[in-house]
């Protein structure tokens, strides 16, 4: 068992780390008080290959591997939730599923141009009455003379309204399927496409330099050639999309978890109480102890989800339990990063008063922890 990382992988892991703390971390308050998308910093990430980091040289991306693509979120997460959450969603749920489900026209059509950063793109698939009852999906789309006709909303999608948002990969009822089940398929909406709306963005607790919106589709028409996939398998591929981005998420929070135990030793070193610095005392010793020990158990399982998934195994259930763990791993760090500074704890001055506001949302993207606990307990034949 090899723990040490490539000299590709370490390449990657520091620039990111560099171009974090350089471009990135200076202005993530900022961003979020105004909460403000950062365009410049996500024209530089795209610059430095970031936005398509795990995409195919063929396709203009870096072709790197999903480990590198850990390491980059987890660094960027260290210094932006918000940054990290950009790229992690453009790359596992926007751009992710035109290569493993889309025709060759469609890679050749969307990927380049997603790959390069010079657009986004977004995924589709919560509802306001279907998030993890994903199969109570009320969108309809409906195929005739060549053309779907797509109608309902979807809510919480991130980067999709952005001025460099290309479009949105959306689930939709496409008709009954031999089970009696509702058949579901993936479709490609662009955003120039009539009938397609973007609301306004959510005043958000966490993430609020991340773009997130709610769209409606009345009477959206597209291609038939639009259908990304098999039609009636979106079930499927929403569920194979979700399992890799799994890693990501898992990644941005051990990054968030990282940057609450950096802030929280740089603050035991600095604040004196009764003559002496915290850190000094036992009390403070062991919360930063049992936080740097939560977090490397995080950070491993999370490696191990994506080693597991460049070997080509099986790592869902890897996947599944990092993403669990390592949230919650973060939302205890950020309390206790909180407990550490006291009563500043609790001032936007200082930073892990905003990485609290940004915990909390890894517990619920992508599948929430009782969802996760749900699908380990399936592996589980349970």
């Amino acid at each position: 068992m090899d723990f040490e990382l490539s000299d590709e992988q370490r390449l990657i892991q520091q620039t990111a780390r560099e171009f974090a703390e350089a471009e990135v971390a200076p202005h993530a308050a900022a961003f979020d008080q105004r909460a403000e998308f950062p365009y410049e910093i996500v024209s530089k990430m795209a610059e430095l290959g970031l936005m398509g980091l795990p995409i195919p040289e063929e396709f203009g991306g870096a072709g790197a591997d999903t480990i590198s693509y850990a390491l980059a979120v987890e660094e960027l997460a260290r210094a932006d939730a918000s940054v990290a959450i950009t790229m992690a969603a453009h790359v596992s749920l926007g751009t992710m599923p035109f290569l493993l489900f889309g025709t060759s026209e469609q890679k050749e059509k969307y990927i380049p141009s997603l790959a390069s950063g010079e657009r986004l793109w977004a995924f589709g698939l919560t509802e306001p009455n279907a998030g993890s009852d994903a199969g109570a999906t009320q969108t309809r789309a409906s195929l005739g003379d060549g053309t779907w006709v797509v109608n309902g909303t979807k809510s919480f999608i991130t980067n999709s309204g952005t001025r460099l948002t290309a479009g949105v990969t959306v689930t939709a009822v496409t008709g009954p399927s031999s089970n009696g089940h509702a058949e579901v398929s993936n479709l490609i909406i662009p955003a120039e496409t009539e009938g397609f709306t973007v609301a306004k963005d959510y005043h958000k607790m966490g993430w609020r330099a991340s773009d997130t919106h709610e769209l409606a589709f009345q009477d959206a028409r597209v291609p038939e050639e639009n259908l990304l996939g098999e039609r009636g398998k979106g079930f499927r591929q929403f569920l194979t999309i979700l399992d890799g981005g799994r890693i990501s998420i898992a990644a941005l929070s051990v990054g968030l978890a990282q940057a609450c135990l950096d802030a929280s030793v740089k603050y035991a070193r600095e604040r004196t109480q009764f003559g002496k610095p915290i850190g000094s005392f036992e009390g403070i010793q062991f919360k930063i102890a049992e936080m740097a020990t939560r977090i490397e158990h995080a950070r491993l399982m999370t490696y191990k989800a994506a080693w597991l998934k460049d070997k080509g195994k099986d790592f869902a259930m890897a996947a599944g339990m990092a993403k669990l763990f390592s949230s919650r791993i973060a939302t205890l760090a950020a309390d206790e990063a909180v407990q550490i500074h006291g009563g500043y704890g609790v001032m936007e001055e200082y930073p892990v008063a905003r990485y609290w506001r940004d915990v909390k949302i890894g517990e619920i993207g992508e599948g929430t922890s009782e969802i996760q606990k749900l699908v380990i307990a399936r592996m589980l034949d349970l």
